[in-house]
């Protein structure tokens, strides 16, 4: 079914305003909760997240305030929705255990929109990144055996595997190097428009949850870990957001904000299993059509633009559905463990540069011991502990320098040999 949300017929917004009682929605059950479910509430709670704050930034830089009442409806709206999808998640549920979620749905997401991609820069961006969110997920499960004696196919099921990718402490990387070429609105198609956005919002979700709780964690090399892991994810919001078109005026991302919104409370609804959270996906797509047709008439009142300007195709792109992309994923590590960036949308294999590469005195001066780096401890100590590191293998990891569970490898993607 080809939807056109521009072409529904909405409620009026003021009739989507929920009560305080439905910002508060019976939880799911950490126990027994399909694992995809609790992927979508964190990738809708990252949208409404973006969708919040792209509008205190719109409120921020307009002096209309007629306009800026226009807007302000919307937002509150939207803050609604976040509240309910954030309240999903059950108060049992702990801070390891949360970033679990985050990092399986940062690997199965980005592995589904590079595999759907016909814009070379944007799938070469999430390629690049997905090895690296990948070996987060590794750290992080480690870490959830050494502290709490849990193995962590308990929360992501059997869907996305867990070994090295390219090992955390190849990451640290000149910021001139987070810098991509955006793409242009006018010629990408909608799939890559919806694309860059939907990935920068994920990750700046994860971004943010890392910064601000990764110093709650109940132990100091936790919190270190979560630390160094923050400053990645900075890195990967830093060359997702760069993918996106910077000419676009406000009322045209409002209006993109909107559009993608509704695009992925649709995909939502139509992938969700569970049939509590199926009906707040279709009662929040529904809110949503009203917050994109509000959007279309302040871009008609302020610009004579209309839908079709925006989106000369805007029957919704393919829906996105959560299914293990393991195959794609270790093909990836295989073509790509060893690479690194070098800004403008380049990447290359380590051991081609140049020894006075800004990689390398970048990693000189953030990585003094590399046996002191947390993502490389939580490892050490797991292996310690166990004999060897975590691993859910379906089969042998595809890189030979990555087979050993008994050492944690340093070299891959940052020693030029």
């Amino acid at each position: 079914m080809r939807i056109n949300p521009f072409l529904e017929k909405p409620k009026k917004i003021e009739n989507t305003i929920m009560s305080y009682k439905q910002l508060s929605p019976k939880p799911y059950n950490i126990n027994d909760v399909d694992p995809y479910t609790r992927v979508r509430a964190i990738l809708m709670n990252g949208t409404e997240y973006e969708a919040v704050w792209s509008k205190h930034h719109f409120n921020r830089h307009c002096g209309n305030n007629d306009l800026r009442k226009s807007v302000s409806i919307i937002r509150r709206c939207e803050q609604q929705q976040q509240k309910l999808i954030a309240n999903l998640k059950p108060a049992d549920e702990n801070l390891l255990q949360t970033t679990l979620g985050y990092e399986q749905l940062a690997v199965d997401l980005t592995a589904i929109l590079a595999q759907r991609q016909t814009n070379k820069n944007v799938k070469n961006a999430l390629d690049f990144a997905l090895l690296e969110d990948f070996d987060h997920l590794y750290r992080y499960a480690n870490l959830l055996e050494t502290d709490m004696k849990e193995h962590a196919e308990k929360y992501i099921g059997s869907y996305t595997e867990i070994m090295p990718g390219r090992p955390t402490v190849a990451h640290p990387r000149h910021p001139y190097t987070a810098v991509n070429r955006p793409i242009s609105n006018i010629s990408a198609n909608p799939i890559t428009k919806c694309d860059v956005s939907i990935i920068t919002a994920a990750e700046q979700q994860t971004m943010n949850y890392y910064m601000n709780l990764g110093s709650f964690y109940k132990h100091q090399k936790g919190r270190e870990l979560y630390t160094e892991i923050a400053m990645v994810e900075e890195q990967h919001v830093s060359e997702y957001g760069s993918l996106i078109d910077p000419c676009a005026t406000m009322y045209e991302e409002l209006l993109m904000h909107e559009y993608i919104e509704c695009y992925l409370y649709f995909s939502m609804l139509n992938d969700e299993t569970d049939k509590h959270i199926k009906s707040i996906w279709e009662m929040l797509y529904e809110q949503e059509l009203s917050h994109l047709h509000e959007a279309l008439k302040i871009l008609r009142a302020n610009e004579s633009k209309d839908w079709y300007d925006i989106m000369p195709n805007a029957e919704f792109p393919e829906l996105i559905k959560f299914a293990p992309q393991k195959e794609y994923i270790r093909n990836i590590i295989a073509e790509t463990a060893n690479n690194t960036a070098l800004g403008e949308s380049c990447y290359t294999n380590v051991t081609k540069l140049n020894e006075n590469d800004n990689f390398f005195i970048y990693q000189s001066k953030t990585i003094k011991d590399v046996q002191t780096m947390p993502s490389h401890i939580v490892i050490e100590n797991h292996i310690k502990e166990y004999k060897e590191d975590y691993r859910l293998e379906d089969t042998q990891h595809p890189i030979k320098e990555l087979r050993n569970r008994k050492v944690d490898n340093v070299t891959i993607g940052r020693i030029k040999k």
